[in-house]
């Protein structure tokens, strides 16, 4: 059976998944087949397994790191918030319905049975197991029938690692707040405590060590600079998701209420393109503060019909038809594109509103959506079809990724082309749409295969170019993962960290 690790942290956006993502790449180099496991995890980001199942994002950039093919069960219980008070819940990679914040804390536990499923087929099938926790331990409300940080500790007995972050200040009174908090066969628990995400001159926190490690007679077991590593971030918190202005120009990204999958436009930041996140209708519409982007992008949503409603409330909806006007290509992919057509069909209710809404959407592409209670989630791949104009550039260029989606979209106009042709049962099915300088997709990750997002630059006039020529996005990705790991390994206790796993230490790295 493997052995295990826990990153746990003193609140959220501690950093924990970058640590875990970080120790999986180290046990890879260091020999250990290895494995990402969080039992339960609240993101709007999301991806596709080869079998066609639901996990959070960062797990499978953590299974990524580790160099194995990301499942289900490494992720068994996924909330995605579709309102301020309900999420939909998804078990072991298929969605099992939406349910109230009451609700689930009610049913939650019986949920125990598929997460102890998931984590022993992974202990059979890997040496270590790396574990990430969620939010704070410390949520005395919440500690009843925990089952994502010293609840599931207990379950798995796994040793614990403490994160805190020292770039929003009052690191020490986090951790030993965090520990106070914990009850005695908790905090026996926690085998080193880590202060993340510093800046300057690490000996300065040499007194300040000392203390917190008599204060809770715990090890600090690691100081983590901050890194420059550029890994993919799933969290609401995210600081792409603050990335506004700028020298204008580039691609403007509609931040809605409930954006998913802002990954999507990784692979366009680190080609050079700048991308910045609009919510405001004076983003766009004031050319004397905002220089007008060249690119607009609707983003995919969780909620479709509410954040197409919330487009209109703020006015965005009037600046994103009067960006179209210009000529400027607009692409929305997932939600953003069934917002750009014409008609949204919810009479049954699937997004959270009143049964019977029909719903006009912005008129920008010849398409109708209806929605269904199946939810298609799977993994995808082919071209792009041959397109004039605007899109010319991207004709025959690779296009794959994955759509993971409620409802269906189907053409209806005459002057209009699918935007890409993907391989399904050994013939192409078009996918989108594109009508003159507008497009759309259900394809997430669509600007990741290589030469996409130098076509784009290429098409909206964006010079520069940040990837070495000879290198492609994935490449990029795996340099960054091994960078996160020389952070990790420089600074980090291995000895301990292996100590406490009950492993001895492979020769070789350092």
């Amino acid at each position: 059976m493997a052995r295990s690790i826990m990153i746990q942290g003193t609140m959220s956006n501690a950093g924990k998944s970058f640590l875990v993502t970080g120790l999986c790449r180290i046990f890879r180099q260091d020999g250990l087949r290895t494995a990402p496991f969080k039992s339960q995890n609240m993101a709007l980001n999301s991806y596709i397994t080869a079998d066609g199942r639901e996990i959070g994002r960062a797990q499978a950039v953590q299974a990524e790191a580790a160099g194995i093919p990301c499942s289900s069960d490494m992720n068994p219980i996924l909330l995605k918030p579709a309102s301020e008070t309900g999420s939909q819940v998804i078990v072991n990679g298929i969605p099992r319905g939406d349910m109230s914040a009451r609700d689930y804390f009610a049913y939650k536990r019986k949920l125990v049975p598929d997460i102890l499923a998931a984590w022993n087929r992974l202990s059979r099938e890997y040496d270590v197991i790396v574990i990430e926790g969620a939010g704070s331990p410390a949520e005395i409300n919440l500690r009843k029938n925990d089952i994502v940080n010293m609840g599931l500790a207990e379950m798995t007995d796994s040793p614990v690692l403490l994160a805190g972050d020292i770039d929003r200040g009052g690191v020490f009174a986090q951790l030993y707040g965090t520990v106070m908090l914990l009850e005695e066969r908790e905090k026996a628990r926690i085998r080193g405590l880590i202060i993340n995400k510093f800046r300057g001159d690490s000996r300065l926190l040499d007194s300040g060590i000392r203390m917190i490690e008599e204060k809770c007679g715990i090890p600090v077991v690691g100081t983590i600079p901050w890194t420059s590593a550029d890994i993919d971030d799933e969290d609401s918190l995210s600081r792409r998701l603050g990335k506004r202005g700028g020298n204008g120009g580039g691609a403007a990204v509609i931040r809605f209420p409930h954006i998913s999958n802002f990954t999507d436009f990784h692979a366009l930041e680190v080609s050079g393109i700048p991308v910045r996140y609009v919510s405001r209708a004076e983003e766009l519409a004031d050319p004397d503060e905002w220089k007008t982007p060249d690119l607009l992008i609707l983003p995919g949503t969780k909620n479709t019909v509410g954040d197409l409603l919330w487009l209109r409330e703020t006015g965005l909806a009037a600046e994103v038809l009067r960006f179209a006007s210009s000529g400027r290509p607009v692409i929305g992919i997932c939600g953003g594109y069934q917002m750009m057509g014409e008609i949204l069909d919810d009479r049954g209710g699937t997004e959270g509103g009143e049964p019977g809404r029909m719903l006009g959407g912005l008129g920008l592409l010849p398409v109708r959506t209806r929605f269904t209670a199946e939810k298609c989630r799977k993994e995808s791949r082919g071209r792009f079809a041959a397109l004039h104009g605007t899109f010319a550039p991207l004709s025959g260029l690779p296009a794959e990724g994955y759509q993971v989606h409620m409802g269906m979209t189907e053409r209806c106009g005459r002057e209009d082309s699918p935007l890409v042709l993907l391989e399904e049962g050994g013939r192409e099915v078009p996918d989108g749409c594109v009508r003159g300088n507008c497009a759309g997709t259900y394809l997430h990750g669509v600007f990741d295969a290589p030469g996409i997002a130098a076509a784009l630059r290429g098409m909206i006039g964006t010079p520069g170019q940040l990837l070495p020529e000879e290198e492609d996005y994935r490449a990029y990705r795996e340099r960054q993962y091994d960078l996160l790991a020389d952070t990790v390994r420089a600074n980090l206790n291995m000895d301990a960290v292996y100590r406490m796993m009950g492993l001895e230490r492979p020769g070789g790295r350092k």
